[in-house]
């Protein structure tokens, strides 16, 4: 179940931990991803919905948070990772597929895994924790679906 055993798992818990609790001890704001997005099409979308004060005061914080993410990854990936940047068999249309499916049920469920999962649990809310139950028990019943009809990767 858990191919490297526990430890990179752990570690990689606790340093996303660290680092949640870090940004939200200093600068008050949730390190979620959905909300990058919406923060980052305020740029070039004039709809209200993207032009909420929110999204406009953390801009700049959210683009460096995740300049930030994505260099981590960088850095991961030609220091550490044994297979490279990029290491799939899926087709793309299933990449992009599950792209738009993930993105969906962010929208859907205000909110990414991440940020329900950690900051949203962290601060015991209950709708990141239906939130988490939700996201868990539908991966779950997909896996076992695909499964059953022997689809494979």
């Amino acid at each position: 179940m858990l191919p490297l055993g526990v430890f990179p798992y752990l570690i990689g818990g606790v340093i996303i931990g660290i680092g949640v609790s870090f940004i939200y001890v200093v600068t008050g704001i949730h390190a979620t991803q959905s909300s990058f997005f919406s923060t980052t099409i305020s740029f070039f979308s004039k709809i209200p919905y993207f032009q909420q004060k929110s999204y406009l005061e953390s801009r700049s914080w959210r683009i460096t948070f995740a300049v930030g993410v994505i260099l981590g990854a960088f850095i991961y990936a030609i220091t550490l990772s044994p297979d490279g940047f990029f290491t799939t068999s899926l087709q793309w249309w299933r990449l992009l597929l599950g792209g738009f499916l993930v993105g969906f049920g962010t929208r859907l469920s205000q909110g990414c895994t991440s940020g329900h999962g950690i900051s949203g649990l962290a601060s015991l809310s209950n709708a990141s924790l239906y939130a988490v139950i939700t996201f868990i028990a539908v991966g779950i019943l997909t896996a076992l679906a695909f499964e059953t009809l022997g689809v494979v990767p």
